[in-house]
């Protein structure tokens, strides 16, 4: 039996949907591999001296974050996530304290800032950064 126009139509239809579920599925796998969903952080300042917060990848409890403070859109320093934080353990963030930090600000000329901490993600040869909490305006004064 020869196939139907209409029968032919309706085959490359579900071919085109099954190819788009595929690239859709694909897609997403991707991403959460290089933007695992696991990191969780947040980070403030502190008497106009320092961005001090914490950092958690629930994937990997027990692992420390190595974290980038970024001012303004420039790397400003980085660290590890190791300082002790006894009020995420109690807010159920993490299983131990030791995931906080603390990047002094000093130097920076004065006005209005923007700082962005980001926990450094390695996936084999290939790193990125997640976003920690929200971006955090400052302002350094005159002095």
């Amino acid at each position: 039996m020869k196939p139907t126009r209409q029968q032919l139509v309706n085959l490359l239809i579900g071919k085109s949907i099954l190819e788009t579920l595929f690239v859709g599925t694909l897609a997403v796998v991707v991403w959460a591999n290089a933007f695992p969903p696991t990191f969780h952080g947040w980070g403030e300042v502190v008497n106009s001296q320092a961005i001090a917060g914490w950092a958690v990848n629930n994937a990997s409890p027990w692992e420390r974050v190595e974290v980038q403070l970024f001012i303004d859109g420039k790397l400003h320093d980085s660290q590890v996530a190791q300082l002790s934080r006894p009020d995420i353990v109690r807010a159920g963030w993490a299983k131990d304290e030791w995931h906080g930090y603390n990047f002094a600000i000093a130097g920076l000329a004065p006005g209005l800032h923007e700082a962005r901490v980001y926990a450094l993600h390695q996936t084999g040869a290939r790193m990125t950064l997640q976003l920690l909490g929200d971006p955090i305006p400052f302002v350094v004064d005159h002095r």
